[in-house]
């Protein structure tokens, strides 16, 4: 199989996908490997963080990772990254990479998993075919310091 955990000894190669894959569409965020790797270790440092690569001859293509967290309904999961590196991208890694993670967590007694994502573009349409749907009860609410 090619989807692992993700550990963090990858961390600059994460870096690396991660901001690769959002400085271009549908995010065109002018992301730095170096602070994208610092991004994401945060979150899988974190004591409630979860993630798989998926490898490729021994190169890391893509990665998604996320964090849970406790509800008075159960615990959630929140997608905090799915990226997969340009040169790597339209090959089905995503899907693979989402299915194992929404099976796994499923096993782990997850009730539930959401995350954030572009309003327009093709992303809402993809993350659509897993069931995701827009919030009716909860926004995102923001605001610059």
């Amino acid at each position: 199989m090619n989807i692992k955990p993700c550990t963090i000894e990858h961390i600059d190669r994460y870096g690396e996908i991660y901001a690769a894959a959002f400085s271009g569409e549908p995010w065109n965020d002018p992301w730095k490997a170096e602070d994208a790797a610092v991004h994401v270790k945060e979150i899988l440092e974190c004591g409630q963080s979860y993630g798989l690569e998926y490898v490729i001859d021994g190169k890391i293509a893509g990665f998604i990772l996320g964090t849970s967290m406790l509800f008075h309904y159960g615990r959630t999961f929140e997608i905090n990254d799915l990226c997969v590196d340009p040169a790597f991208q339209h090959r089905g890694i995503a899907k693979q990479l989402m299915d194992k993670c929404l099976s796994d967590i499923k096993e782990q007694g997850m009730v539930g998993v959401h995350l954030i994502t572009a309003a327009e573009g093709i992303l809402p349409e993809f993350y659509e075919r897993y069931g995701f749907k827009k919030e009716k009860r909860v926004i995102l609410m923001g605001r610059e310091l």
